[in-house]
């Protein structure tokens, strides 16, 4: 399935968002009209297609190794409270 417009702008927004100024949570809102929480799930799906990764591979590997350092700081964090 081919990457939407939305999808294109959901990756560029990622990929400059270090040269955005103010709250990333409010630009979020402004620019796409959606929940941060909601861009943030949309994102985490978009990073998983093949498209995105063929659009822009430097940001989905980065973003994927973001999450994944997330995922295994959380089992961590989990493991040792036990």
């Amino acid at each position: 399935m081919p990457l939407t417009d939305r999808d294109r702008a959901i990756l560029a927004f990622e990929g400059a968002w270090s040269r955005h100024v103010g709250a990333k949570e409010e630009a979020i809102r402004t620019e796409f009209e959606l929940s941060p929480a909601r861009y943030y799930q949309l994102l985490g799906r978009l990073i998983d297609t093949a498209p995105a990764l063929e659009f822009d591979p430097m940001l989905v590997k980065r973003l994927r190794r973001l999450r994944d350092a997330r995922q295994q700081a959380r089992l961590a964090r989990a493991a040792g409270v036990r």
